[in-house]
């Protein structure tokens, strides 16, 4: 009661929850994991998350993070913790469009900053299905994708500067706006993919790009993912680079999406086993413009380069979007993509990298593996194809965790012997441990261990999560 008291000091009694008050942060998004926190404290500003985490530190008190608790690895598990919700600061702080940047809080949900972007012919080109609940701190957190990561990068690759909050209270001031910075280690990206376990992100500096003037999306079938990454090149060749998404939904995908939601149309008369959704944009007026025959010369690349792909049998049928309506219907096949995987108990759920021109290998032996170790297993798969980001479920036929975990071993296997990752864009959180400890460098979790150990000497941030014991 004591700590309650303190905490309620702080932010004021409303903003420490305990009890029923509690539920909705007592259980992730998968519902796989379940906790009890000691309380959920809500700060307003990051002078209160310091003196939280200064009361935490002097009081050996666990900390967890949470912000829009949309997270797939169990990364907000914090039973008998504090969990410290960032929700309530969500304010941005300002958007400079001549800098193409916006200085923003954690708390600033994700379609919120989109919204402000667009208030100045700008985008924040961070997408995916959780948009409207997942949050900034969220998603530098874990270094989220998307499905743009193919023309802007993940996360990562689209933050100047963070505020971060140290085990200890002390607050980090990385809120570079520089594009160059060379003075010493790059902290900053030290703190991106960290998941809380270093310190709590506060604030960034995020980047901006330009609105595109037009979009060209298609769905497109072709008869093997080898044909499909012709495509790729192709259009980037024609359109100088400006495919943003380059999105695989194989059969299974979209049978399950067609028997959970009867009202989605087929994208074809015909079915196929291979369908894209691809997405090219542009900024340039020249290529936006239609001409005195009423074609956009975006959309008319685009049509060329399928037409020739049509003639090499590398495209088997194709439609483009002729308006924003059929074009967000396209989107939202995709989108669904989240509650299609996790539709089915048991679930053991992947979310993997290899080289772009490795998916169907990575495919090809995990069907042939899936069905060494449970015969009546099934799998469905969606895939960022672009950059090789494989989003691989697995549904068992059995609870027996000895199959649960060979289906993950056989996973790993392949995508490590492809030159991939068990982990592409969702974290590692607690799911992904055993792999950690089985898979990643001795080394380098050595020396992630030790610098653990200098930024939360005593293991409070987001205890148990990221780095599995030596």
């Amino acid at each position: 009661m004591q700590m309650l008291d303190k905490l309620a000091a702080i932010t004021g009694a409303a903003h420490v929850l305990t009890g029923d008050d509690v539920v909705k942060y007592s259980a992730d998004w998968t519902d796989n994991y379940h906790w009890s926190p000691l309380a959920v404290v809500r700060p307003h500003s990051t002078e209160e998350v310091s003196a939280i985490l200064n009361l935490a530190n002097e009081t050996n008190t666990p900390v967890v993070p949470v912000a829009g608790n949309t997270g797939l690895n169990g990364g907000t598990s914090a039973d008998g913790a504090l969990m410290l919700s960032l929700e309530r600061m969500n304010s941005i702080r300002e958007i400079r469009p001549d800098a193409r940047i916006a200085v923003v809080e954690a708390g600033v949900v994700l379609s919120q900053l989109h919204d402000a972007a667009e208030e100045h012919d700008l985008i924040f080109p961070l997408y995916f299905g959780a948009r409207g609940s997942a949050m900034i701190g969220g998603v530098l957190s874990t270094n989220a994708g998307g499905s743009n990561v193919l023309r802007y990068g993940s996360t990562r690759h689209l933050c100047l500067g963070v505020e971060v909050v140290l085990a200890d209270g002390r607050v980090m001031n990385l809120m570079s706006e520089l594009h160059k910075d060379n003075s010493g280690f790059d902290l900053k990206d030290l703190m991106i993919g960290a998941e809380g376990t270093l310190g709590i992100i506060t604030g960034a500096v995020m980047k901006l790009m330009p609105k595109p003037i037009t979009y060209a999306t298609a769905m497109v079938a072709a008869p093997d993912l080898e044909a499909s990454l012709v495509l790729l090149n192709r259009l980037q060749s024609a359109t100088g680079g400006m495919v943003e998404a380059f999105e695989f939904m194989p059969r299974i995908y979209m049978d399950t999406l067609k028997a959970m939601f009867p009202e989605t149309r087929e994208p074809f008369d015909d079915k196929y086993e291979v369908n894209i959704l691809v997405e090219i944009a542009t900024t340039q007026p020249g290529m936006a413009t239609p001409g005195e025959n009423g074609e956009v010369p975006l959309t008319r690349a685009l049509e060329d380069t399928l037409s020739e792909l049509s003639q090499d049998g590398l495209a088997i049928d194709a439609v483009i979007a002729q308006n924003e309506g059929q074009r967000r219907e396209m989107w939202d096949r995709r989108e669904r993509a989240g509650e299609v995987l996790l539709s089915t108990k048991p679930l053991v759920n992947h979310d993997v990298s290899v080289p772009v021109d490795k998916v169907a290998t990575f495919l090809q032996r995990m069907t042939q593996k899936l069905a060494e170790i449970d015969v009546s297993a099934q799998q469905c798969t969606v895939s960022h194809l672009g950059d090789g980001n494989i989003h691989y479920a697995v549904w068992p036929s059995t609870e027996n965790k000895d199959t649960h975990f060979a289906i993950t071993e056989a996973v790993d296997d392949v995508a490590l012997d492809l030159g991939g990752s068990f982990s592409a864009e969702h974290g590692i959180g607690l799911s992904k441990l055993d792999s950690m400890a089985r898979r990643k460098d001795q080394i380098a979790l050595q020396m992630m261990h030790a610098v653990k150990l200098a930024f939360d000497p005593k293991g409070l941030l987001n205890p148990g999560k990221v780095l599995p014991p030596l």
